[in-house]
């Protein structure tokens, strides 16, 4: 057991045996103590603005709000929240929007718990760690989509139409009509939902 305080995490992942095992193994070298969990986005939102721990360890891929959706509403109160990322796939482009959001760590769940301790101190302390694996695929194919084209496409998969899109974002729907037809050639597809889709599949969005 170490006589320091430990570094108070808190995990958030859908997985229910996965953020068990997690939170059973991370604490046993007395460095890390686990004050919360969270089974999904929206309350991985809750439970840290709530319990404020020095490192959030996230899931990527999470049910009613993903890991970034999740990062980027916390981050308006917390914007100084350490988060490690953990992903299944590390999907080209998430990694570009998760440095944009600020997350310092990003690693795989594949990784071993000693692994994830290790990343967590240095995270605490400061530090960056991004997984080699992460970081070969967001450089092997990185987003073709502009911001523009990423913003009409994620109020498309929120379910708005043309003109309630060009509302939100202050355009002219003819403009937002451009975004989305140059969105269509650049994913293959034919329907702005499937460019939204292939996109959020594809780690764009």
């Amino acid at each position: 057991m170490s006589d320091k305080v430990p570094i108070r995490i808190l995990l958030a992942d859908d997985e229910h045996l996965l953020r068990s095992a997690l939170a059973a193994l991370l604490p046993l070298d007395g460095t890390l103590e686990v004050v919360a969990q969270a089974s999904h986005g929206v309350e991985a939102v809750a439970a840290t603005l709530q319990h404020r721990p020095d490192v959030l360890i996230i899931d990527l891929e999470m049910p009613e709000m993903g890991g970034l959706e999740a990062v980027a509403a916390m981050r308006v109160e917390l914007p100084e929240q350490k988060v490690l990322m953990l992903t299944r796939h590390a999907r080209p482009g998430v990694l570009r929007r998760a440095l944009g959001l600020g997350v310092q760590g990003f690693m795989s769940k594949g990784a071993d718990p000693e692994e994830i301790v290790r990343v967590v101190r240095a995270l605490h302390e400061g530090r960056r760690w991004i997984a080699h694996d992460v970081l070969e695929a967001s450089v092997m194919d990185d987003s073709p989509l502009t911001e523009r084209e990423v913003e009409a496409l994620r109020e498309t998969r929120e379910g708005y139409s043309v003109r309630e899109i060009a509302r939100r974002l202050h355009l002219a729907p003819g403009t937002v009509r451009n975004y989305l037809s140059s969105c269509l050639h650049k994913t293959g597809t034919t329907t702005r939902h499937d460019a939204a889709r292939v996109a959020r599949d594809r780690g764009w969005l």
